[in-house]
């Protein structure tokens, strides 16, 4: 994948909503931001409109629904009432829609992704799709849905080797063509463990980045995604994202990784078999 394709994205789950912030990414060349009707506490929408309602034109922004206060609901009617709201705080129409978790309500799924086709065809939205932080249940259902415009899944060195291996098949079994990630430090970019593990080895030779730059551009290939959603409040944070957007990853050296990942979840199934025999 060229560089060229690949786009940062402001992630706004548990991230500071200020104009600073959305000022900087600009500045930095972001224009993607990536909400939901919960985040915020139910009120990312209006404060987005109300802080830098002169800035949203110049962002693509998605949204995700399906989380309501009393908890996770697919109920078409709902659903429908929560873009429409959606698109009212915002003062404009989202780009794309995204369900939420989908593995939460895997029963109401299939019904949900027709009703978000719908809405995109009635103009509520340009694009629509489904976010899943863990895509194992909906294989487990049987369903058939219409092809989405595009997916969001974790991506990165964090994600687990049965949770990839569920993309993979996700994105055959619903035709996916557009995919996105999200999470690549599973909200832990602090975490000690990036001063310990050598994320430059995934790089191209003759390249240079920090710990959480080579992590970010390995992201992009563990699966292989078009955009990648960062949560920061740190606008020198988002620097360093966009830095590693533009890093290039060794393909041989992921598809090893993602060779030994298997065969370590395959030999530590093998392993749990034996001990519950």
């Amino acid at each position: 994948m060229r560089t060229a394709d690949r786009r940062i994205a402001l992630g706004l789950y548990r991230t500071g909503h200020t104009r600073h912030l959305l000022e900087g990414a600009l500045e930095l060349g972001v224009t993607d931001l990536d909400t939901a009707f919960n985040y915020h506490h139910f009120a990312s929408h209006r404060t987005l409109a109300a802080i830098a309602g002169d800035l949203l034109p110049a962002f693509t922004i998605s949204t995700k629904v399906g989380y309501f206060p009393d908890g996770h609901d697919f109920d078409p009617a709902r659903l429908r009432a929560a873009v429409e709201q959606s698109a009212r705080e915002l003062g404009r129409t989202p780009d794309t829609v995204l369900l939420h978790n989908p593995e939460s309500s895997v029963e109401g799924f299939a019904c949900a992704c027709t009703v978000l086709r719908e809405m995109r065809d009635a103009g509520l939205c340009k694009n629509w799709g489904f976010s899943t932080w863990d895509p194992r249940r909906l294989l487990e259902a049987h369903w058939a849905i219409p092809r989405p415009d595009v997916v969001m899944v974790r991506a990165g060195l964090t994600v687990s080797a049965a949770i990839l291996n569920a993309v993979d098949e996700l994105v055959d079994r619903a035709e996916i063509t557009e995919l996105w990630g999200m999470a690549p430090f599973a909200g832990k970019a602090d975490d000690s463990i990036w001063q310990t593990v050598d994320t430059s080895t995934f790089l191209l030779p003759g390249q240079q980045g920090g710990a959480l730059q080579a992590g970010v551009a390995t992201a992009f290939a563990i699966p292989k995604v078009t955009r990648l959603a960062v949560g920061t409040s740190v606008v020198e944070h988002l620097a360093e994202a966009v830095c590693g957007s533009r890093l290039e990853v060794s393909t041989e050296r992921v598809t090893e990784y993602r060779a030994l990942l298997r065969e370590r979840a395959t030999v530590s199934a093998r392993a749990l078999s034996r001990k519950e025999r």
